[in-house]
């Protein structure tokens, strides 16, 4: 009977507040390089901006309403070079209406080298967001790359990542799938 007790009193504090069972899912099901990964409280980003391809102003708070796994990275960078075709993988898997990868070159990375670098390991289907200057970067508190933050669909950073990550591990999917809503249907 006390254990049925607790049980329920768990839920009940869990279940008041889905944000938390979700996280704690999420934070239990990270394994091996997943374990990098450190969730907070929700945090507010940066308002600073970041440019398309096309040169058009973009901003993180352009995906509120979904999840975004946001990637720092450079062309120079080899662990980048590693971890791009996994997030290729994780947006093929599991992006759309409620969740997205959002990669965002930083720095020195002319749009001819971006392109040939996404060629290379063949990747079409992530974003060549640039942030030339490094503002959003830094504003951020971007220190070494890669850098991956999830931001929540209020546009909130719930989670980061220092370094290169295994995104194609089960342990990844495991903890992306506890954040995000289940599928309807």
């Amino acid at each position: 009977m006390r254990l049925l007790s607790a049980v329920l009193y768990t839920a009940l504090v869990f279940g008041a507040n889905a944000a938390h069972a979700d996280i704690a899912a999420a934070e239990a099901a990270r394994e091996g390089t997943m374990k990098k990964l450190i969730f907070s409280d929700p945090t507010p980003v940066s308002t600073n901006t970041f440019t398309d391809p096309a040169g058009g102003e973009r901003s993180l708070g352009d995906f509120e309403g979904k999840y975004v796994l946001v990637n720092f990275w450079a062309t120079w960078c080899a662990p980048c070079r590693k971890e791009m075709p996994m997030l290729s993988e994780i947006q093929t898997n599991l992006g759309g209406e409620t969740f997205e990868v959002v990669t965002i070159a930083t720095g020195r990375n002319p749009q001819p080298a971006i392109d040939r670098f996404f060629e290379e390991i063949g990747v079409d289907n992530l974003p060549k967001y640039l942030d030339p200057r490094s503002s959003l970067a830094r504003d951020m508190g971007v220190l070494g790359l890669p850098i991956t933050l999830i931001l929540d669909p209020e546009g909130r950073e719930i989670a980061r990542m220092r370094g290169d990550a295994e995104w194609n591990s089960e342990s990844a999917y495991a903890v992306l799938e506890a954040i995000l809503p289940a599928p309807e249907g």
